[in-house]
């Protein structure tokens, strides 16, 4: 199949979901060889979980069939272009390619875009509407980080 055809698999999820009235209206499918080893759709209406976006359920959904966290061999189609949480998933899933149809631009266009996200990321940390808050840890408990750092070195 070609890159187009895969996009407008990725298109018809979006589709589909939104007609149905399950999400909206987003698709996403994994590609591996020209072959199709995951799809997903916007589940946020469905299941009430802001993470339950197309490309995240793809995302799961591949690296359950292929047993790995790695999915640099593969490519992701997505209807929508990816928004930040999407994105940051796709980055460490060592995409190469991400191909999209509809734009933030047009994502904004209907009430669905994530340019405030986009904003706020781009804000150093104490300008940011949500405060992150670093609360110290005690030193005498267990360390994670420390015991991370020894069995894996």
């Amino acid at each position: 199949m070609s890159h187009e055809e895969f996009m407008q698999l990725a298109i018809e999820l979006a589709y589909d979901n939104t007609k149905n009235k399950k999400g909206k209206p987003f698709g996403a499918l994994i590609v591996k060889n020209g072959e199709i080893v995951a799809k997903g759709v916007n589940d946020v209406l469905e299941t009430h979980d802001p993470t339950a976006h197309a490309e995240m359920q793809a995302i799961r959904k591949a690296c359950c069939t292929l047993g790995t966290a790695d999915l640099s061999e593969c490519e992701l189609y997505a209807s929508g272009e990816p928004c930040p949480m999407c994105l940051s998933a796709i980055y460490l899933a060592h995409f190469k390619n991400v191909y999209y149809a509809y734009t933030a631009d047009e994502e904004e266009k209907i009430g669905l875009g994530t340019k405030y996200v986009y904003q706020q990321i781009a804000l150093p940390m104490e300008e940011r509407d949500i405060k992150l808050i670093k609360i110290d840890r005690n030193p005498q408990k267990n360390d994670p980080f420390a015991l991370w750092k020894e069995i894996t070195y």
